[in-house]
C-alpha cells in the first residue's frame, strides 16, 4: 500500500514486480549518468573561454558519440524485452479467475468452481469502519491463494476499463468483446489494492480492486463457505 509523500514504487509482492523495480533502477541510473555528463559539458562550455579548434573535425569523437548511444540503448532494450516475455508467459496456472468491468464496479467469476461469482462495489465513505481506507475498500474482496500461479481473464461489458494492482505489477485493459489475460503470483499474504486505470467515465476512480492473498488452506475454507 502506498503512503503519503511516497517517492518510489510500492513494495514488490510478485516476482514480476521485483523484475520491474530492478529494471527501473537500472534505467534510472543510466539516465542519471547521461544527464550528469550533459550538464557537466554544458557548464564547461559556459564557463571556459578556451576553444579546441580540432574538435570541429574529429572523426574519433563522432565515432564515439555514435556507437556509445547504440550500446546504451541495447543495455536498456535487452532487459526490457526479457521482462515483456516473462509477463506474457502462462505457466500452467493453478486457478483461473475472470473479471468483468462495469460502470462502475467489478464482477468476478472463479471459473474452476461451478457457482462462485460475485460483484465488488466500493464501500461509501459514510459506511467505512475504523481503519478502512477511503475510496479503496470494497464489499467483496477477491480472495486468492498465495505462492500459486493464477490466471486472470479480463474483459468489459460496457466501456474501456483497466484492471491494475501496482504492488503485483499488474495492469491489463478490459475491452468490450475482447478477452485479455495476465498472470499473478504473490510471494506473501496480505491485502493488495488497485483501481481502474482507464478514464472510463465520471466514476472511473471509484472502481477499487482489493486482492486478499491467503495460504491455500484458508482459501479452500473461504471457497467452501461461498459455494
Amino acid at each position: 500500500m502506498a503512503y503519503p509523500m511516497q517517492l518510489g514504487f510500492q513494495d514488490a509482492t510478485s516476482p514480476i514486480m521485483e523484475e520491474l523495480l530492478h529494471f527501473h533502477d537500472h534505467t534510472l541510473m543510466i539516465v542519471f549518468l547521461i544527464s550528469s555528463l550533459v550538464l557537466y559539458i554544458i557548464s564547461l562550455m559556459l564557463t571556459t573561454k578556451l576553444t579546441h579548434t580540432s574538435t570541429m573535425d574529429a572523426q574519433e569523437v563522432e565515432t564515439i558519440w555514435t556507437i556509445l548511444p547504440a550500446i546504451i540503448l541495447i543495455l536498456i532494450a535487452l532487459p526490457s524485452l526479457r521482462i515483456l516475455y516473462m509477463m506474457d508467459e502462462i505457466n500452467n496456472p493453478s486457478l483461473t479467475v475472470k473479471t468483468m468491468g462495469h460502470q462502475w464496479y467489478w464482477s468476478y467469476e472463479y471459473t474452476d468452481y461451478e457457482d462462485l461469482s460475485f460483484d465488488s462495489y466500493m464501500i461509501p465513505t459514510s459506511e467505512l469502519k475504523p481503519g478502512e481506507l477511503r475510496l479503496l475498500e470494497v464489499d467483496n474482496r477477491v480472495v486468492l491463494p498465495m505462492e500459486m500461479t493464477i490466471r486472470m481473464l479480463v474483459s468489459s461489458e460496457d466501456v474501456l476499463h483497466s484492471w491494475a494492482v501496482p504492488s503485483l505489477g499488474l495492469k491489463t485493459d478490459a475491452i468490450p468483446g475482447r478477452l485479455n489475460q495476465t498472470t499473478l503470483m504473490s510471494t506473501r499474504p496480505g491485502l493488495y489494492y488497485g483501481q481502474c486505470s482507464e478514464i472510463c467515465g465520471s466514476n472511473h476512480s471509484f472502481m477499487p480492486i482489493v486482492l486478499e492473498m491467503v495460504p491455500l488452506k484458508y482459501f479452500e475454507k473461504w471457497s467452501a463457505s461461498m459455494l
